[in-house]
């Protein structure tokens, strides 16, 4: 079992940063791929980036490229999710999830075991 605690959001004006932090306890960190992914009021939720156990292998959706940076310390068991140049149209819940293995992160929500509760992103114009 993994426990996953997202936090770091808040309520930012557009063209600002924020940086989300992803804790996670209860089995060895290295042991499974992270991704972070959002959900917008009335929409889907969305993929918006991955990152292998390693800390390679890492993308993202084509809306967050450029401007997201996901990475993470295994030492600390925690991933990270640095946002920039934030947009009114970033904001969401923000999510991030676990995926088992040794093989990389992946855009389709259904291959992640594990979910935190997010942590809401507002960004106003």
């Amino acid at each position: 079992q993994v426990q996953l605690v997202e936090s770091g959001g808040g309520l930012v004006q557009a063209g600002a940063s924020l940086r989300l932090s992803c804790a996670t306890s209860g089995r060895t960190f290295g042991g499974y791929a992270m991704g972070w992914f959002r959900q917008a009021p009335g929409k889907e939720r969305e993929f918006v980036a991955a990152i292998r156990w390693d800390g390679g292998g890492s993308f993202y959706a084509d809306s967050v490229k450029g401007r997201f940076t996901i990475s993470r310390e295994n030492a600390k068991n925690t991933a990270y999710l640095q946002m920039n140049s934030l947009k009114p149209e970033d904001t969401a819940v923000y999510y991030c999830a676990a995926k088992m293995g040794v093989a990389g992160g992946s855009r389709y929500s259904a291959n992640y075991a594990y979910w935190g509760q997010g942590t809401q992103v507002t960004v106003s114009s």
